[in-house]
């Protein structure tokens, strides 16, 4: 299906029928506040899924999943998934170790927003989408990224600033390109490292466990 961006595929506190496997879009799942406001606390692409609260037994979840970068992506019924996760190891594992690369990634964005510069925030908000993106560009307004970071619009303008004037990036008109990504990593804190190790260690591109060379 077609994921356009500022879709919402689940609400806070509802019940939970589907779960989105992302291809190349990118789902972000926000925390709603009651005052409305609202900070990013996971992001989900082409690399994991959306609705992990049905596998753990929950119906619903108090996070928002709203699509922030537009692509395609699958949707299947809860009921189908749950059984193929009942019945198949190999797809239970890999579930199992995504939710904690994802449960990681939580973790790690709450400390990055109590411990870390605007500046470091932006860049690993930036990584962590290039990793689930085949392209160096990124659609996304000031404003956007200051909801989703849960800052003021200005503090996420001077920071592009600073890393547009240090040459790691380029933004227009809602557009970023970033053109150094080495230094963007160099800049960046360590949260990004933490979460990228974590994902490449329990969802590798290859899997080599047994489980999986036999059923190749």
């Amino acid at each position: 299906m077609d994921l356009p961006p500022g879709k919402v595929l689940h609400e806070s506190s509802s019940n939970l029928t589907h779960l989105y496997f992302p291809t190349t879009s990118i789902i972000s799942l926000l925390c709603i506040l009651k005052d409305g406001d609202s900070n990013e606390i996971a992001v989900v692409g082409n690399e994991g899924v959306v609705g992990i609260s049905l596998l753990m037994g929950g119906l619903s979840t108090p996070s928002r999943a709203e699509v922030q970068s537009a692509g395609q992506g699958f949707r299947v019924k809860a009921d189908l998934l749950m059984h193929e996760f009942n019945q198949s190891s190999s797809v239970r594992h890999f579930l199992l170790r995504y939710i904690q690369a994802l449960i990681t990634q939580m973790a790690q964005m709450a400390a990055c927003y109590r411990h870390h510069s605007l500046d470091q925030q932006l860049c690993r908000w930036l990584l962590l989408r290039l990793d689930r993106l085949n392209s160096n560009q990124l659609v996304a307004t000031q404003e956007l990224i200051a909801n989703l970071l849960g800052v003021r619009r200005e503090g996420v303008t001077e920071a592009a600033l600073r890393l547009q004037r240090a040459g790691l990036i380029r933004y227009r008109r809602g557009r970023i390109t970033v053109l150094d990504r080495n230094a963007l990593e160099r800049r960046v804190c360590e949260c990004y490292a933490v979460v990228k190790e974590e994902y490449d260690r329990l969802l590798p591109a290859k899997c080599e466990a047994p489980h999986c060379r036999a059923e190749a």
